[in-house]
């Protein structure tokens, strides 16, 4: 099983608390693989130190793999790693709308995540997903999808009609043609 979680390597993402999730997961389902995946920038110092503490907090589990552009990852690379995943994590304290969640949920895939911010609203708790409250939550909820693939079949196809119909530039054109039709009838 692969557990993927594509975000920037800052503490308000939490790439720590994902490695935590993995640990927890690891103990009861000893195959399992992490991937965390990011773009690194060159004008952002603090990308690196919060990469660089990641890494040592990983130590030597060869089963934690750091892919970043610097090694070639690219967005083909993370569309392939996304499909591939078992489980998508967002394991972020503090996000707005979460690009790399519905990339995840168009992809079919559940996604387990923090409650915070936009996640909320792209995340229906038991239906595309799970919104967790901690890393041992976030665990519970993990294995039990690696271990019920109906149930992780069931949410990603849920989580796919979810973003069809509610976070893609044609679901908001004709949300507000609707609008823009309403408005005029009243008028008249």
């Amino acid at each position: 099983p692969i557990l993927v979680q594509v975000a920037r390597f800052d503490p308000w993402k939490d790439p720590i608390g994902a490695i935590k999730v993995y640990r927890l997961v690891k103990k009861k389902i000893p195959n399992v693989q992490l991937l965390l995946i990011a773009a690194m920038a060159s004008d952002d110092p603090d990308g690196w130190i919060y990469y660089e503490k990641a890494v040592r907090f990983a130590g030597e589990d060869y089963d934690i793999h750091f892919l970043t552009n610097l090694i070639g990852v690219g967005p083909l690379e993370v569309n392939a790693f996304q499909r591939a995943a078992t489980v998508v994590l967002q394991m972020s304290i503090r996000e707005g709308f979460g690009l790399s969640v519905a990339e995840a949920l168009w992809k079919k895939k559940p996604v387990v995540a923090r409650g915070v911010g936009g996640i909320k609203l792209q995340i229906v708790d038991g239906v595309t997903g799970y919104l967790i409250k901690s890393v041992e939550e976030a665990a519970e909820k993990t294995i039990y999808l690696i271990r019920n693939s109906n149930v992780r079949k069931r949410l990603g196809e849920n989580g796919y009609k979810h973003v069809l119909e509610n976070f893609t530039i044609v679901s908001h054109l004709e949300k507000y043609l609707k609008i823009l039709a309403e408005m005029s009838r009243s008028k008249e």
